[in-house]
């Protein structure tokens, strides 16, 4: 079988044959029907499936919004295969909503965006494929900078062309540096933020991943790099690969920290398990 999209209308094919459609109009979907000789074989699903997951109806990340039309009050079958797939009936119409997922990630991201001004000095001390880093640059906006540290080439080149790719290469740009050294770029009592995401490269050796022993000099350098009312945020990770002494070490770093000085949050997942991602936030204190 095969979905293809002329526009907004979606054709399902098996092999040659044309045996179902879909039309896709901004966030509605009308005119979904499979050939009277196809259905009850899956092909329903197959298709409205297939539109959902090219529209983004299943980006963990995002949230997604489609309608469709009520069926006709005998069309049963019309009605389960909608509510299959998440629809809901709102008012005279079905309605499919859905938010994105609260992640450790997604946890930091929404206490940054709360906490933090524009116009500032933000640096992704782990960049990764550049996620965090465009996110920053989202929260900097066209008066702040951002520096986004990792030390894998690979890292640093992808970040980059993302922020090219989304117009942020202004505002960001991503450097090969150990996070011990974000001195560098940040001096002393001048970042807003330093973010911190541990653990391995995502699509990369899982082999190369953050240790304790660079960890905690990094941390130390980056609440030194944080200016009054700064907050550095770090994700924690444990698990078979990488163990659980990073994790230890830094929770027992972030434990430590003079109360006079900075409040820390530690946010645990209660009913996940005990090697989910752990969010924490070090803020520094206004004296």
């Amino acid at each position: 079988m095969e979905v293809q999209c002329d526009g907004g209308r979606y054709i399902l094919f098996k092999e040659r044959t044309v045996i179902g459609q879909a039309v896709l109009a901004g966030d509605r979907i009308t005119g979904l029907a499979i050939d009277p000789r196809w259905r009850r074989h899956g092909y329903g699903s197959f298709l409205l499936k297939e539109l959902l997951r090219r529209n983004g109806g299943y980006d963990r990340a995002a949230p997604s919004l489609f309608y469709a039309p009520l069926p006709r009050p005998d069309d049963a079958a019309a009605l389960a295969l909608a509510q299959k797939f998440g629809f809901t009936v709102q008012g005279d119409a079905l309605c499919r909503r859905r938010v994105p997922d609260l992640t450790a990630v997604e946890l930091s991201h929404r206490f940054l965006r709360d906490s933090l001004p524009s116009g500032g000095l933000y640096l992704d001390a782990t960049c990764g494929n550049g996620h965090d880093t465009l996110f920053l640059c989202g929260l900097a906006g066209a008066h702040g900078r951002v520096i986004g540290l990792d030390i894998q080439q690979q890292a640093v080149d992808a970040t980059n062309a993302l922020l090219h790719d989304n117009g942020m290469s202004g505002i960001g740009r991503a450097v090969c540096c150990d996070h011990r050294e974000l001195l560098r770029f940040a001096p002393p009592g001048s970042a807003d933020c330093v973010m911190f995401n541990f653990g391995w490269l995502p699509g990369a050796d899982h082999a190369i991943h953050s240790t304790a022993g660079s960890t905690l000099p990094a941390l130390r350098a980056g609440l030194e790099a944080l200016k009054p009312g700064g907050v550095l945020a770090a994700v924690l990770y444990s698990g078979k690969v990488i163990g659980s002494s990073e994790k230890q070490a830094a929770l027992d770093f972030f434990r430590a920290l003079p109360l006079k000085d900075y409040t820390v949050l530690i946010c645990e997942f209660a009913n996940w398990s005990d090697t989910a991602p752990l969010p924490c936030f070090v803020l520094r204190r206004q004296h």
